[in-house]
């Protein structure tokens, strides 16, 4: 994240040499505000180490019609990866076209076969400009149960057009596991282990919609809160049981640490992923 805040929180972590990757979200460089020059530097230091990777929600591959704004999305792709050494480049599964939004969120897609034609070209088209390795990550929005159940297989489907890779959110899987009543078990066993090359932590939020006058809690990717133990104790199991992991990437937003003890408790949260992370590997 490009933001002050985030920087105050953690750049001493690169000061001190205890960040081993960086994943940059390509297209949130592409905007009318240059980023700092303190993150163009990282960008291009761990460019020229080969531990960069490449991420992106904007270029909605399941989107039905093909636009304009998709095919200039890839230009820009081009141009990206002609200027910075990305290792590989993931995209989130489901479609954001619909237009600019204050508040937004990655759509669910009907998977049916003409769903699956349809993200495979979008698939290989990224794959034809980015010339490195593709992969999805696991979306925590659904319309139902059946969204849930079948996203993995329907993930992995996709992802054999490309030989593709699986970035597994864990905060994402969390959602649905408190909002649609499932078991980390019940949901690992639909996605393609043998995939997982990558792995997302992060915390996030609660909202209280009215529903018949109670209130009934959702829990959101907002990537705005401390992470909770349940993700903690995933991040353990997960790593467990995918042994292709190459890379543990911890998010937060930028402009959402608003005070000394948030930066605190960012700090600890990654370092308490960084020691599961090592004792992994031990």
């Amino acid at each position: 994240m490009p933001q002050e805040d985030f920087r105050q929180a953690a750049y001493p972590l690169f000061e001190q040499g205890e960040v081993d990757v960086l994943e940059w979200s390509i297209d949130m460089g592409w905007g009318e505000v240059p980023i700092p020059v303190w993150t163009k530097e990282l960008l291009d230091f761990y460019g020229d180490q080969r531990r960069l990777l490449g991420h992106s929600i904007g270029y909605s591959f399941l989107s039905a019609e093909w636009t304009h704004q998709q095919q200039a999305w890839l230009m820009r792709l081009a141009d990206e990866c002609r200027s910075r050494r990305y290792r590989r480049l993931s995209v989130h599964f489901g479609f954001m076209t619909a237009g600019s939004f204050r508040e937004n969120t990655l759509l669910p897609v009907p998977q049916t076969s003409g769903t699956l034609r349809t993200g495979s070209e979008g698939l290989r088209k990224l794959s034809e400009i980015a010339k490195i390795p593709i992969g999805l990550e696991n979306l925590a929005f659904a319309f139902g149960q059946q969204d849930v159940r079948d996203q993995g297989g329907f993930i992995n489907d996709l992802l054999v057009a490309v030989e593709g890779f699986l970035v597994l959110d864990l905060h994402n899987l969390y959602c649905q596991m408190f909002n649609f009543r499932k078991t980390a078990v019940e949901l690992l066993s639909g996605y393609p282990l043998e995939r997982v090359c990558e792995i997302h932590v992060s915390g996030g939020s609660w909202s209280h919609p009215q529903s018949g006058g109670t209130a009934i809690p959702i829990r959101r990717d907002t990537h705005d809160g401390p992470v909770p133990e349940e993700v903690f104790e995933l991040s353990s199991e997960v790593l467990k049981l995918c042994p292709g992991v190459e890379a543990v990437i911890f998010e937060r937003l930028g402009d959402t640490l608003t005070n000394s003890e948030e930066i605190t408790q960012f700090r600890k949260d990654y370092s308490r992923l960084r020691e599961i992370v090592t004792n992994q590997k031990q």
